[in-house]
Formats: structure tokens, sequence, C-alpha cells
């Protein structure tokens, strides 16, 4: 190490423990950064599921109706399930923006549709289970999905 290697190394060890001393780290910053981190795209891995209109008590009521909305942020898909005459789900739903393919799942089952102009779309005698609802959508060159959380029918 040269001399003025040495002396930069000096300098900046003084303006560490200066600025240590004036404007100490802030004791959970650590913490936080690392929440921050780990948390990073979890918006684009999981929507918010937000309840709509049905009080979580009326789900298995005797209309057996629920209405859910699932949002990135940029994307929302709103799901109104009703029990059909069979005893299975119809699964309507809307999209405010354009989607080229709309995918609900359960387990290995996968049905697919396109939504109409308006965002709309339909699934019919959905079985009860664990569902899932995805998305994919184009802007520009640039495609994009949205998945929303399980969610059980």
């Amino acid at each position: 190490m040269s001399g003025t290697d040495r002396q930069d190394a000096a300098l900046f060890a003084r303006l560490r423990d200066l600025w240590r001393d004036v404007d100490p780290m802030p004791a959970t910053l650590i913490d936080r950064m690392i929440a921050a981190v780990a948390a990073e795209g979890l918006s684009e891995e999981y929507a918010l599921l937000t309840l709509v209109e049905q009080p979580l008590g009326a789900v298995r009521s005797d209309t057996d109706a629920l209405t859910l909305q699932f949002s990135d942020g940029r994307t929302s898909i709103l799901l109104h399930v009703t029990r059909t005459a069979s005893g299975r789900h119809r699964v309507d739903g809307w999209v405010d923006t354009a989607a080229a393919v709309i995918e609900l799942t359960q387990g290995e089952r996968v049905r697919r549709t396109a939504p109409s102009e308006t965002g709309r779309f339909a699934f019919d005698e959905v079985p009860d289970g664990f569902t899932r609802v995805r998305l994919t959508t184009t802007v520009g060159d640039e495609e994009r999905t949205l998945s929303t959380p399980q969610f059980e029918l």
C-alpha cells in the first residue's frame, strides 16, 4: 500500500468515525432493509385480496354468493361467485385491462377463456376446492401475469 493509499484510508476512517458520531445509523435500519429487500416483488407474486360487498359471515349463507377483488396495483380482477343449481359454482369476472388469457386453476385442472372487449369473462360449473385465477396481459412488448392467491370455493 502506497503512502497516498494509507493517507486516503486514514482520512476515510476519520470521516466514518465523524459521521458515526454526528449522524449514527438508526438501530433498526438493518432489519428494515432486510424486510424491504425480502418484500420487494411480493406485489407481483401475490395480489391483494379484498372482500367486496359481502361480509365474511355471508359467504356461507343461503345465497352462497361471494365477491372478491384482486389487484397488484396496476391491474384489478373482480370476481363474483355464485352457487349453481347443480351445487357447483359460476365465476363471473371482470378485468380492468386488456387480457389475452384468463385461467382458472384447481390443482392440476386448468380452464382457459378470453375476456370480452369490456373485460368480462365467466367460468361455469366450477367444483368446490382451492381455486386460483391468473390473467396474462400484453402491454407493448411486455407480457405480464397477475395470479391471485388461492381461495376456496
